[in-house]
């Protein structure tokens, strides 16, 4: 079995990153959100590259969120947690903070870190069959201030509130109607339809669509003092409900939540 990678490619001035996981529907491991900082870096300086597209191996999965056989490991101690919090949120400021346009191409699952990593793309198309979700509340995990930021500034706290609160999974056109995903294309459409969008965006003028990218996330940023919220983070990732919640994942049962 091949072991778990972020592909990166550059063909012409389109920059490509493909999360190669599939025997855990590309999951993302965490070496793989260490390259994506490494990976933006080289596109970002490189003149040539004007647009970056990220998806996953196949078409079964973009990404079934972060790897959480690796949870036991290395995200269960509170230096391992904050270690691990910390290659996600540099994964995320990496692709929002590029000057060039980032596009998410979905195609199956997009779940937890996956819509996290979706969410901190500039446009994101997907696949009719799509499907979407963030189960922290299923895996009693604390989901990130940034990540929870992203998802208020593009869906509203209303239908936040229903994705955080529920963990259950969205189709494709209600991921468009809430504002999740920007288009929904036929299942056979969306690879060209990308292709397409990915050429468009590197005619364009790139000083204007920094300028553009920048002034976004400088609106979409303005917050206030999240302190009270990362205690709570943090007191999610040591409860015993976190282990709970990771350990019947990996054994394929129903988790059994105490609230402590």
């Amino acid at each position: 079995m091949a072991e778990p990678r972020l592909r990166v490619e550059r063909e012409g001035p389109i920059g490509r990153m493909l999360f190669d996981n599939p025997a855990r529907r590309n999951a993302i491991g965490a070496d793989m959100w260490r390259a994506i900082p490494k990976a933006m870096a080289e596109f970002d300086t490189d003149p040539g590259v004007r647009c970056i597209v990220l998806r996953g191996a196949g078409t079964a999965a973009f990404a079934a969120g972060a790897d959480i056989s690796e949870f036991e490991q290395r995200r269960s101690g509170s230096g391992a947690i904050s270690e691990y919090d910390g290659i996600v949120d540099a994964a995320q400021h990496a692709l929002e903070g590029s000057p060039k346009p980032v596009i998410a191409l979905i195609h199956g699952f997009c779940i937890g870190g996956g819509v996290e990593i979706a969410l901190a793309c500039d446009l994101r198309y997907a696949g009719a069959s799509s499907t979407f979700a963030i189960p922290a509340a299923r895996l009693g995990i604390g989901y990130g201030v940034h990540g929870t930021n992203r998802l208020v500034a593009s869906v509203g706290h209303a239908a936040a509130r229903e994705i955080m609160l529920s963990g259950r999974r969205y189709g494709a056109e209600e991921a468009r109607a809430m504002g999740l995903v920007n288009r929904v294309l036929p299942d056979a459409e969306l690879d060209a339809y990308v292709e397409k969008m990915a050429q468009d965006l590197a005619a364009n003028a790139p000083l204007s669509m920094a300028t553009s990218k920048t002034l976004i996330n400088a609106l979409i940023e303005a917050h206030g003092d999240f302190s009270e919220g990362q205690e709570l983070i943090a007191r999610c990732m040591k409860s015993e409900d976190y282990v709970e919640g990771r350990r019947a994942f990996m054994e394929k049962r129903a988790p059994r939540f105490k609230g402590r």
